[in-house]
């Protein structure tokens, strides 16, 4: 496997809920946290990278309403994923 792929892959091992979860909640938002961690990055070396930074754009929106509804239906383990994460909310 890629480099890419294994960081995926214990993204979704440390975050899952059961053992064949790979679609939760807690799953998703932590996937596109990573994802926008490594753009961010990328972002402070290529500074005119407009193109890339409207997918960022799109990544935090979307990492945005996953939360939301997590915090609507589960908020004991919104909580606990927002400390896990760093997050500021």
């Amino acid at each position: 496997m890629t480099q890419a792929t294994e960081e995926k892959q214990q993204v979704i091992t440390d975050y899952r809920t059961h053992a064949t979860d790979t679609g939760s909640a807690e799953v998703q938002i932590a996937l596109l946290t990573t994802r926008i961690s490594y753009l961010t990055e990328h972002f402070r070396t290529h500074k005119k990278d407009n193109h890339s930074r409207r997918g960022l754009l799109k990544m935090v929106a979307r990492r945005r309403k996953l939360l939301d509804y997590l915090k609507r239906t589960n908020t004991p383990s919104y909580d606990a994923l927002i400390g896990r994460l760093g997050l500021r909310r």
